[in-house]
């Protein structure tokens, strides 16, 4: 049998405890669905052929009002009217650019993986591909400084697919994701073009202090080169960290320092960390 007097009780008690210290003063919670709304009219809107624009939103101009007037809803719980309509149209304007980003991501996957059958199956099916099209749209709104919907996409994809991106993470054109699960990429890393990361890798940082937390900390994460590939379960630490332009880096690596171009970094067999030139 419920108690109402002793459920009012607890609400009372539960409202009495302040979380004024973690909470802040323009705090705005977005709807549960905003992330995933974001992320599939984005999807809808740029690849229509293959992600299919639902019934009374026959046309592109449909969907893209849908998704400029979510974001414009969102942004203006914290900027004036006309400043947030102009958010919402600079980032649909940025859209091309990350259709022929993506286009580019699909064709690197094809490429580097045999079992695709086609291009369509892996932007309908890969998670690797879910993954880089859920953190493209991220960045464009981590890049503008909106707060939270950023970070909720990005972890909508990571509980999608179990791969990691936060939405900071500069990336180049033609990332090949390879299964993928359990890859984590920091905040401030940079990947350069055609870069290929096989499941398990880590992009990550040192262990730092709470002073040094965010990017006024400086840059906490690697520096990956143009057409390297990091095959699973490698680990690579540290903003000092660069990995020379095409260089391969072995399954289980754990790797904190730089390495120059063309290196191929493995472990031999009595565990120790082997450097070969290619």
């Amino acid at each position: 049998m419920i108690d109402n007097n002793r459920l009012r009780k607890l609400t009372e008690g539960l409202n009495n405890i302040s979380v004024g210290l973690f909470a802040k003063s323009d705090f705005f919670l977005p709807p549960p669905t905003a992330p995933e709304d974001i992320l599939r009219l984005s999807k809808q809107l740029l690849l229509p052929q293959i992600y299919s624009i639902e019934k009374g939103r026959e046309d592109r101009l449909g969907v893209a009002e849908q998704l400029c007037i979510l974001i414009y809803d969102y942004c203006r719980n914290y900027l004036s009217e006309s400043e947030s309509w102009r958010m919402a149209y600079e980032i649909l304007e940025q859209l091309p650019d990350v259709k022929a980003t993506l286009i580019s991501d699909a064709l690197s996957i094809f490429e580097g993986d045999p079992a695709a059958s086609s291009v369509e199956e892996i932007m309908l099916c890969y998670p690797g591909f879910f993954a880089v099209t859920a953190h493209r749209i991220a960045h464009l709104l981590y890049k503008r400084s909106i707060p939270y919907l950023p970070r909720m996409i990005s972890e909508y994809a990571h509980k999608m697919t179990g791969i990691d991106i936060h939405p900071g993470a500069e990336i180049g054109d033609g990332l090949c994701i390879d299964h993928g699960t359990g890859i984590v990429i920091g905040e401030t890393a940079v990947i350069g073009n055609k870069v290929k990361i096989y499941q398990g890798v880590t992009i990550g940082a040192k262990s730092i202090s709470h002073t040094s937390r965010g990017r006024a900390g400086g840059k906490r994460h690697p520096t990956i080169g143009n057409r390297c590939v990091i095959y699973a379960g490698a680990t690579i630490l540290g903003g000092d960290t660069v990995i020379g332009d095409g260089s391969v880096i072995g399954g289980n690596v754990w790797l904190t320092h730089s390495v120059e171009p063309g290196s191929m970094i493995y472990y031999n067999d009595g565990g120790r960390t082997g450097v070969n030139k290619k």
